[in-house]
């Protein structure tokens, strides 16, 4: 498995430069067990993390192929014998998870039972009955349900963005529009991935992501869906399956989002989708074009700015890093909030659980 592969998202995993890795723990103060490798994600999310100063103690898949390529990558993380070894691992503080979705959420209650924090792979839940169970756990253990909304995140383009929003440099937000394309590569993917009842549908699956950064860029915890569509369009082979799905949202402070997604990046992309985000403010707007800009260059990160100073074009790539994984870091440790806002993250999910539950089917 590439971790630079940016053909596929399955395995695309970012790392910072040498020069932008922030450590916030010494070694040994911050341990990780390692729980489900059904997506290449967790390469991402372990990435940031022992970026971070984490080190990955243990690692368990049923599948030992997925486990040996894991320790490739991460050679210091032991071969644990099940999910209980690692869950009851006394020198764990964290569980990192990519399971698939459908199991992600009551692996989280059981780790936050036993005093660890979680952190999973999006989309955290399939189910409105997973999502209300963890948020009652949470409550009842003060422990961290951490999710990887990698498109804000793991983006330096997207991590300027927001601290450009948050310095004022386009007024208030009024609307964000996200545009998150996919490569399919049908042939590589396990049968789960088509199966409704274990992603969650395409608004669960990859919507969580826009509806999370629109939360985060408008600096609220409250929005209702407005309307919303799915539909399958090309592959019909695989009954209940959505390759194409969109939604309009408001937030409680008024700002509105739109977004696309969908499976359908062709094969001559240079990257395994042309993500881009449009912020329109009061005092100008900016677009964010994630992982290439078509034609001109396959390198990411690029991010626009207009307002009222004039035009502004800023290479990202290296400026920013990823302050999440350090800042979480340090949350759990010193039981702090400042990497996400728990209410945020759950209510990402929530409104892509409703949105995928009242959507219009195109046929």
């Amino acid at each position: 498995m590439s971790l630079q592969n940016k053909s596929s998202g399955m395995s695309y995993a970012p790392k910072s430069t040498a020069r932008m890795v922030r450590k916030v723990c010494q070694p040994g103060d911050f341990l990780v067990g390692v729980i489900g490798l059904d997506h290449g994600h967790i390469y991402g999310m372990c990435n940031g993390l022992t970026e971070a100063g984490a080190e990955i103690r243990s690692v368990y898949d049923p599948d030992p192929a997925k486990v040996t390529e894991f320790q490739k990558a991460f050679p210091q993380a032991a071969t644990a014998r099940s999910e209980d070894e690692v869950l009851h691992d006394p020198q764990v503080h964290l569980i990192a998870s990519a399971p698939i979705p459908v199991q992600r959420g009551d692996l989280g209650i059981r780790a936050m039972e036993l005093g660890k924090d979680y952190f999973t792979d999006k989309p955290p839940f399939t189910t409105e009955q997973q999502l209300l169970a963890a948020r009652k756990k949470t409550s009842e253990t003060g422990r961290f349900f951490a999710v990887y909304y990698s498109e804000r995140i793991h983006v330096e383009a997207s991590v300027m963005a927001e601290r450009l929003i948050q310095e004022g440099a386009i007024g208030r937000v009024l609307q964000v529009i996200n545009i998150a394309p996919h490569r399919i590569s049908a042939h590589l993917r396990p049968q789960w991935f088509f199966d409704r009842s274990q992603y969650g549908g395409i608004i669960v699956d990859i919507g969580s992501h826009q509806i999370e950064q629109f939360l985060c860029y408008v600096n609220t915890t409250d929005a209702e869906v407005v309307s919303s569509r799915v539909a399958n369009y090309q592959y019909k082979q695989y009954e209940g399956f959505e390759d194409f799905g969109d939604a309009c949202l408001t937030s409680a402070n008024g700002s509105t989002c739109y977004f696309r997604v969908d499976w359908f990046t062709p094969d001559g992309l240079g990257a395994w989708g042309d993500g881009r985000m449009f912020v329109l403010g009061t005092e100008g707007y900016l677009e964010v074009r994630k992982y290439i800009d078509i034609a001109r260059d396959p390198e990411g990160d690029h991010l626009f700015l207009v307002n009222h100073e004039g035009e502004h074009y800023l290479q990202t790539a290296g400026k920013e890093g990823f302050p999440f994984f350090g800042n979480f870091i340090s949350d759990c440790l010193e039981r702090t909030q400042t990497a996400y806002d728990q209410n945020m993250s759950f209510k990402a999910i929530e409104l892509a659980l409703t949105a995928q539950k009242q959507a219009v089917k195109v046929e």
